[in-house]
């Protein structure tokens, strides 16, 4: 009996040591300017996608504070192209809440748990990608050559080696989120993981579904978007938006002859000095632009995708979310420090990431390179050379949810970059049944917004208040819609 009972010890020893290998090497035991004790374990570090190029993505993994063995396994990204996950770490969803020091001797920011993390109900990755973002690089440079599809080949190449670095979390359930330019990573990204499946690809990633927040979708939509917008939020007089509606035929994305071009440019003008990102909430100005000060634009911008017509019609630019409100169009996607002389992103403060991110003891703890060997940790790159080469999102969304895969399309509905009315209208016109009619949904016993349902597991929801990082403006609403999406649970 002795030797059947030790033997039941080595086969649990063989197999928890089989299964449970979380590299101890990527595993984050302090960092400085925090005293207190982590909520879970932290793990960071670098996966290496080419060898041979020596092309490595950066993560940083936070393990659930509820059940990680059980909780599912989440991805986000945010947007851009260009822009660090990072920024959904420090300013959203991440453990932690930052502040800028109150005292002039330290640059390093304050550091204080953050009861609405996202790590309160699932594991979650942040990953900076594609590689040339954040503290991902590449030994050759021609890797920063890179568009909609690259990245997501890389992506899926980066689950399936963290999947195998991380085995004990390959059956937990998985999805992928993200905001902003990450409304075309993620359906790129989750139809990339679907067909690796199909094809027998290991290790198989028990995908379940996914989430977009204030997501670039559909340029038609999209490209709609903003009149309707600003006219419903009071923005604009009943009498512009009539004879803008009037002028252009009832269609904002292509200029429908001088008289549409004069009625959205006096659209533009009404609204130009408001935060893009939040109409509610004032511009940071730093060293930044205004909002929209077309005055202050260089004539290469203005060049930009001109055609035949009078106006110009401008290519997505880089940030957040969309600096010049345009539509996202098929070719380069130039950034605003191309273009703008390394001038920050209009309306944005990034000096808490910044600064906390560039120091030397914090880039050790979380096994990032140093600033010799990388350069600077920045909210958003100039390295990339980006093209927008995957079309219309709507296809991706439909493949995906006529497939089985749940879909959360949320929206802040109060930011002006990617206005909700875009993200509305285009996941109405997939034309399925609606199963849960438009509705308030509540947190706190408080409206937090509304949603609707659809067949297919496709939920529509905004929230009140919110711009376009969600959770940067309402947390509290945000972690709630978050768990019971992630729960099957309600909204």
């Amino acid at each position: 009996m002795v030797w059947f009972v030790k033997f039941l010890v080595f086969i649990t020893l063989l197999v928890s040591s089989t299964i449970e290998s979380a590299p101890e090497s990527a595993l984050i035991t302090k960092l400085p300017g925090f005293d207190g004790s982590f909520p879970s374990k932290h793990y960071s570090g670098y996966v290496t996608i080419d060898e041979k190029h020596g092309k490595n993505l950066w993560y940083y993994f936070v393990e659930s504070e509820k059940n990680p063995s059980k909780d599912p396994v989440v991805l986000w990204l945010n947007g851009g192209p260009g822009c660090s996950s990072m920024d959904g770490f420090v300013y959203e969803h991440g453990p932690f809440n930052f502040e800028l020091p109150k005292k002039k001797n330290t640059s390093l920011p304050l550091v204080h748990l953050n009861p609405y993390s996202w790590s309160k109900v699932s594991n979650i990755i942040y990953l900076d990608s594609p590689v040339g973002v954040g503290f991902s690089y590449s030994n050759n440079e021609s890797d920063y050559e890179t568009g909609d599809t690259k990245t997501a080949v890389d992506s899926h190449a980066f689950l399936l080696k963290w999947f195998e670095l991380f085995p004990e979390f390959q059956s937990n359930p998985f999805y992928i989120s993200g905001e902003s330019y990450a409304g075309v990573y993620v359906p790129t990204l989750a139809s990339e993981v679907v067909k690796g499946n199909k094809n027998g690809v290991k290790p198989a990633l028990n995908l379940k579904g996914y989430l977009v927040g204030n997501g670039v979708a559909d340029a038609i939509f999209d490209g709609n978007a903003l009149v309707p917008f600003a006219h419903g939020m009071g923005l604009i007089s009943n009498e512009l938006f009539e004879s803008a509606t009037k002028a252009c035929n009832g269609s904002f994305y292509e200029i429908n002859g001088p008289e549409c071009e004069a009625k959205l440019i006096k659209v533009n003008e009404d609204v130009d000095q408001l935060n893009i990102y939040n109409i509610l909430e004032p511009c940071y100005h730093g060293t930044s632009l205004s909002a929209f000060d077309i005055r202050s634009l260089p004539s290469s911008l203005l060049q930009l995708g001109k055609t035949e017509k009078r106006l110009a019609i401008r290519k997505r630019m880089f940030g957040r979310a969309w600096p010049i409100r345009a539509p996202v169009r098929p070719g380069i996607v130039p950034s605003w420090s191309q273009l703008l002389a390394n001038l920050r992103v209009p309306c944005i403060d990034d000096r808490v990431a910044t600064a906390w991110l560039n120091d030397p003891a914090i880039r050790k703890a979380i096994h990032a390179k140093e600033e010799s060997e990388i350069g600077k940790w920045e909210l958003c790159t100039d390295k990339l050379a980006f093209s927008h080469d995957a079309g219309s999102m709507i296809p991706f969304h439909r493949n995906l949810t006529l497939s089985g895969y749940r879909a959360l399309i949320y929206s802040g509905d109060h930011d002006m970059c990617v206005p909700f009315t875009g993200s509305q209208a285009w996941t109405e016109s997939l034309g399925y049944k609606v199963t849960d009619e438009w509705r308030p949904w509540m947190s706190n016993d408080q409206v937090a917004g509304f949603t609707q349902g659809y067949a297919n597991n496709l939920t529509f929801l905004t929230i009140k208040g919110a711009g376009h990082t969600v959770p940067e403006y309402k947390p509290r609403e945000a972690l709630n819609f978050y768990s019971r999406f992630l729960a099957g649970s309600k909204i």
